[in-house]
């Protein structure tokens, strides 16, 4: 059966780096690990994202397009995201 945790956090806190480690001690123990990148404005990440919602949108694309600043713009990719929940849904069942 599939586990997950939801990491959330403003930034700053944390969250990438909770990932990274969590990533290296699961490879460590032999453990699956698949880690979703659900923040268009995290552009930076150690650690490989088997689902980012950068390959949907990117908060600089939607910035520059629709001239929202960057807490517009995480809004706006979020409502991006809903509007195309099908890709969540079906790249999390490709997860298993």
């Amino acid at each position: 059966m599939p586990f997950a945790q939801l990491v959330i956090g403003p930034p700053g806190s944390g969250k990438s780096t909770y990932c990274d480690g969590m990533h290296q001690f699961m490879s460590a123990v032999g453990r699956k690990c698949s880690i979703v990148n659900l923040d268009p404005a995290n552009d930076r990440t150690s650690y490989p994202c088997a689902l980012d919602i950068r390959d949907l949108v990117t908060l600089e694309e939607i910035m520059a397009d629709e001239e929202l600043g960057p807490n517009g713009g995480v809004l706006y990719a979020l409502e991006e995201l809903e509007h195309n929940v099908e890709w969540l849904q079906d790249g999390l069942e490709k997860l298993g």
